[in-house]
Protein backbone atom coordinates (compact mmCIF):
# COMPACT_ATOMS: atom_id res chain seq x y z
CA UNK A 1 0.00 0.00 0.00
CA UNK A 2 1.64 3.60 -1.26
CA UNK A 3 0.60 6.53 0.41
CA UNK A 4 -2.58 6.99 -1.55
CA UNK A 5 -5.25 6.12 0.08
CA UNK A 6 -3.61 6.07 3.75
CA UNK A 7 -5.52 7.43 6.83
CA UNK A 8 -2.97 10.09 8.66
CA UNK A 9 -2.66 11.71 12.14
CA UNK A 10 0.04 14.11 12.20
CA UNK A 11 0.10 16.61 15.08
CA UNK A 12 1.21 20.49 14.68
CA UNK A 13 -0.11 20.65 11.47
CA UNK A 14 -0.88 24.26 10.54
CA UNK A 15 2.38 25.72 9.97
CA UNK A 16 6.39 24.86 9.06
CA UNK A 17 7.07 21.18 8.88
CA UNK A 18 3.65 20.50 9.75
CA UNK A 19 2.37 22.11 7.28
CA UNK A 20 4.48 21.24 4.83
CA UNK A 21 4.09 17.16 5.58
CA UNK A 22 0.53 17.60 5.75
CA UNK A 23 0.51 19.24 2.02
CA UNK A 24 2.89 16.59 0.90
CA UNK A 25 0.72 13.37 2.14
CA UNK A 26 -2.71 14.53 0.83
CA UNK A 27 -0.58 15.45 -2.29
CA UNK A 28 0.11 12.16 -3.29
CA UNK A 29 -3.42 10.87 -1.93
CA UNK A 30 -3.67 10.54 1.60
CA UNK A 31 -6.65 11.39 4.28
CA UNK A 32 -4.65 13.37 6.79
CA UNK A 33 -6.09 14.84 10.29
CA UNK A 34 -4.01 17.22 11.67
CA UNK A 35 -3.67 19.36 15.25
CA UNK A 36 -3.72 22.66 15.69
CA UNK A 37 -3.18 24.73 18.87
CA UNK A 38 -4.46 28.87 18.52
CA UNK A 39 -4.10 29.90 14.80
CA UNK A 40 -7.14 29.44 13.09
CA UNK A 41 -6.58 31.29 10.13
CA UNK A 42 -3.36 29.28 9.43
CA UNK A 43 -5.03 26.02 9.77
CA UNK A 44 -7.79 26.71 7.35
CA UNK A 45 -5.43 27.91 4.94
CA UNK A 46 -4.01 24.71 5.14
CA UNK A 47 -7.28 23.43 4.73
CA UNK A 48 -7.78 25.51 1.54
CA UNK A 49 -4.96 24.42 0.06
CA UNK A 50 -5.71 20.68 0.85
CA UNK A 51 -8.76 21.12 -0.83
CA UNK A 52 -7.24 21.13 -4.73
CA UNK A 53 -5.05 18.12 -3.57
CA UNK A 54 -5.86 14.45 -4.51
CA UNK A 55 -6.44 13.29 -0.68
CA UNK A 56 -8.19 14.94 1.99
CA UNK A 57 -7.14 17.46 5.08
CA UNK A 58 -9.19 17.97 8.56
CA UNK A 59 -8.13 19.88 11.38
CA UNK A 60 -8.51 19.28 14.87
CA UNK A 61 -8.20 22.06 17.28
CA UNK A 62 -6.76 20.70 20.79
CA UNK A 63 -3.76 21.26 23.32
CA UNK A 64 -1.78 18.33 22.51
CA UNK A 65 -1.17 18.35 25.94
CA UNK A 66 -4.31 16.90 26.75
CA UNK A 67 -4.42 13.13 27.16
CA UNK A 68 -8.63 13.27 27.20
CA UNK A 69 -8.85 15.42 24.14
CA UNK A 70 -6.29 13.61 21.93
CA UNK A 71 -8.02 10.11 22.70
CA UNK A 72 -11.42 11.71 21.71
CA UNK A 73 -9.85 12.85 18.80
CA UNK A 74 -8.11 9.86 17.65
CA UNK A 75 -11.11 7.64 18.51
CA UNK A 76 -12.89 10.09 15.99
CA UNK A 77 -10.76 9.71 12.85
CA UNK A 78 -10.77 6.11 13.43
CA UNK A 79 -14.59 6.24 13.39
CA UNK A 80 -14.85 8.25 10.34
CA UNK A 81 -12.09 7.16 8.14
CA UNK A 82 -11.76 3.25 9.37
CA UNK A 83 -8.80 2.91 10.83
CA UNK A 84 -5.39 4.91 11.20
CA UNK A 85 -2.03 3.54 9.06
CA UNK A 86 0.17 6.70 10.32
CA UNK A 87 0.78 8.78 13.23
CA UNK A 88 2.95 11.70 13.13
CA UNK A 89 4.36 13.34 16.06
CA UNK A 90 5.20 16.37 14.76
CA UNK A 91 3.85 19.67 17.62
CA UNK A 92 7.01 21.19 19.46
CA UNK A 93 7.31 24.48 21.02
CA UNK A 94 10.63 26.32 21.58
CA UNK A 95 11.33 28.35 25.12
CA UNK A 96 15.26 28.83 24.77
CA UNK A 97 17.37 30.03 27.51
CA UNK A 98 20.54 28.91 29.54
CA UNK A 99 19.72 26.69 32.51
CA UNK A 100 20.59 28.95 35.01
CA UNK A 101 17.83 31.77 34.08
CA UNK A 102 15.39 28.64 32.88
CA UNK A 103 12.12 28.57 34.99
CA UNK A 104 10.07 25.60 35.84
CA UNK A 105 7.76 26.91 33.59
CA UNK A 106 10.02 26.98 30.59
CA UNK A 107 10.82 23.47 31.21
CA UNK A 108 7.59 22.26 31.65
CA UNK A 109 6.11 23.51 28.85
CA UNK A 110 8.53 22.47 26.69
CA UNK A 111 8.71 18.51 27.92
CA UNK A 112 4.83 18.53 28.05
CA UNK A 113 4.37 19.73 24.33
CA UNK A 114 7.07 17.98 22.63
CA UNK A 115 7.55 14.62 25.03
CA UNK A 116 4.56 14.26 26.87
CA UNK A 117 2.65 15.26 23.67
CA UNK A 118 3.94 12.69 21.75
CA UNK A 119 3.07 10.00 24.34
CA UNK A 120 -0.26 10.86 24.79
CA UNK A 121 -1.23 10.88 20.56
CA UNK A 122 0.96 7.52 19.71
CA UNK A 123 -0.26 5.53 22.88
CA UNK A 124 -3.90 6.58 21.76
CA UNK A 125 -3.39 5.17 18.20
CA UNK A 126 -1.13 2.16 19.03
CA UNK A 127 -3.85 -0.20 20.60
CA UNK A 128 -5.63 0.62 17.31
CA UNK A 129 -2.08 -0.62 15.36
CA UNK A 130 -1.84 -3.17 17.45
CA UNK A 131 -5.72 -4.83 16.86
CA UNK A 132 -4.80 -4.07 12.96
CA UNK A 133 -1.45 -5.99 12.98
CA UNK A 134 0.00 -2.81 10.95
CA UNK A 135 0.96 1.32 11.37
CA UNK A 136 3.73 3.61 10.91
CA UNK A 137 4.98 5.56 13.92
CA UNK A 138 7.43 8.83 13.12
CA UNK A 139 8.15 11.29 15.65
CA UNK A 140 9.68 14.54 14.40
CA UNK A 141 13.00 14.87 16.82
CA UNK A 142 16.33 17.51 15.90
CA UNK A 143 19.73 17.52 15.77
CA UNK A 144 19.71 19.12 18.96
CA UNK A 145 18.33 15.72 20.59
CA UNK A 146 21.37 14.22 19.49
CA UNK A 147 24.33 16.85 19.84
CA UNK A 148 22.97 19.02 22.31
CA UNK A 149 22.73 23.23 21.87
CA UNK A 150 23.69 25.31 24.25
CA UNK A 151 20.57 27.65 25.44
CA UNK A 152 18.12 24.64 24.61
CA UNK A 153 17.96 22.22 27.76
CA UNK A 154 14.54 21.78 28.00
CA UNK A 155 14.04 21.05 24.06
CA UNK A 156 17.63 18.95 23.56
CA UNK A 157 16.33 17.07 26.69
CA UNK A 158 12.76 16.45 24.84
CA UNK A 159 14.33 15.56 21.72
CA UNK A 160 16.33 13.40 22.83
CA UNK A 161 14.17 11.55 24.83
CA UNK A 162 12.01 11.40 21.79
CA UNK A 163 15.09 9.19 19.92
CA UNK A 164 14.76 6.43 23.39
CA UNK A 165 11.19 6.59 22.63
CA UNK A 166 11.17 5.25 18.83
CA UNK A 167 14.23 2.67 19.86
CA UNK A 168 11.99 1.31 22.85
CA UNK A 169 9.13 1.42 21.02
CA UNK A 170 9.94 -0.20 17.90
CA UNK A 171 11.13 -3.36 19.48
CA UNK A 172 7.99 -3.29 21.47
CA UNK A 173 5.90 -3.30 18.45
CA UNK A 174 7.87 -4.75 15.06
CA UNK A 175 6.20 -8.68 16.17
CA UNK A 176 2.90 -6.86 15.27
CA UNK A 177 4.11 -5.20 11.85
CA UNK A 178 4.76 -2.19 13.31
CA UNK A 179 7.56 0.17 12.31
CA UNK A 180 8.66 2.82 14.31
CA UNK A 181 11.25 5.50 13.04
CA UNK A 182 12.38 9.04 13.68
CA UNK A 183 13.27 11.84 11.67
CA UNK A 184 15.92 14.46 13.09
CA UNK A 185 16.59 18.02 11.10
CA UNK A 186 19.09 20.31 11.63
CA UNK A 187 18.08 23.91 11.89
CA UNK A 188 14.61 24.68 9.51
CA UNK A 189 13.71 27.63 7.85
CA UNK A 190 10.58 27.99 10.05
CA UNK A 191 8.89 30.60 11.77
CA UNK A 192 10.45 29.61 14.85
CA UNK A 193 14.19 29.64 13.20
CA UNK A 194 13.12 33.02 10.80
CA UNK A 195 12.85 34.46 14.61
CA UNK A 196 16.27 33.84 15.33
CA UNK A 197 18.66 36.90 15.05
CA UNK A 198 21.90 36.52 12.78
CA UNK A 199 24.55 35.56 15.24
CA UNK A 200 22.59 32.82 16.49
CA UNK A 201 21.97 31.59 13.16
CA UNK A 202 25.30 31.69 12.42
CA UNK A 203 26.08 30.01 15.64
CA UNK A 204 23.27 26.99 13.88
CA UNK A 205 25.18 26.78 11.38
CA UNK A 206 28.67 26.45 12.77
CA UNK A 207 30.26 23.28 10.96
CA UNK A 208 27.47 22.53 8.90
CA UNK A 209 29.35 21.40 5.59
CA UNK A 210 26.32 22.60 3.61
CA UNK A 211 26.56 26.12 5.16
CA UNK A 212 22.50 26.62 5.04
CA UNK A 213 19.43 25.95 6.87
CA UNK A 214 17.14 22.59 6.14
CA UNK A 215 14.13 23.04 3.68
CA UNK A 216 10.67 22.33 4.62
CA UNK A 217 10.28 20.18 1.61
CA UNK A 218 13.25 18.16 2.27
CA UNK A 219 12.11 17.01 5.63
CA UNK A 220 8.63 16.49 4.34
CA UNK A 221 10.15 14.10 1.75
CA UNK A 222 11.74 11.97 4.88
CA UNK A 223 8.39 12.33 6.47
CA UNK A 224 6.74 10.50 3.04
CA UNK A 225 9.77 7.98 2.29
CA UNK A 226 9.08 6.86 5.75
CA UNK A 227 5.26 6.80 6.02
CA UNK A 228 5.09 4.94 2.45
CA UNK A 229 5.10 1.04 2.44
CA UNK A 230 6.29 0.88 -1.44
CA UNK A 231 9.25 2.96 -0.36
CA UNK A 232 10.52 2.41 3.10
CA UNK A 233 10.36 -1.36 4.31
CA UNK A 234 8.64 -2.65 7.33
CA UNK A 235 12.40 -4.03 7.81
CA UNK A 236 13.13 -0.02 8.65
CA UNK A 237 12.43 0.61 12.68
CA UNK A 238 14.18 1.97 15.00
CA UNK A 239 16.26 4.13 13.02
CA UNK A 240 17.08 7.64 13.32
CA UNK A 241 17.42 9.61 10.16
CA UNK A 242 19.75 13.13 10.74
CA UNK A 243 19.22 15.70 8.56
CA UNK A 244 21.51 17.90 9.29
CA UNK A 245 23.54 18.69 6.10
CA UNK A 246 26.54 16.95 7.15
CA UNK A 247 26.88 18.20 10.61
CA UNK A 248 27.69 14.85 12.06
CA UNK A 249 30.49 13.57 9.87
Amino acid sequence: MSIEGKNIIISGGSRGIGKAVVLLLAEQGANVAFTFLNNKDAANDVISKGKDLKGSVKAYQLDIRDQHKVKKMVADVINQWGCIDVVINNAGIRQDKTLALMSIENWNDVLDTNLNGAFYLTQAAIFHMLKKKSGRIIFISSISGIYGIPGQVNYSSAKAALLGFTRSLAKEVAPYGISVNAVAPGGVVTDMTSSMNEKDKEKLLQGVPMHRMCRLDEVANVVKFLADDSAAPEYLTGTVIPLDGGLGL
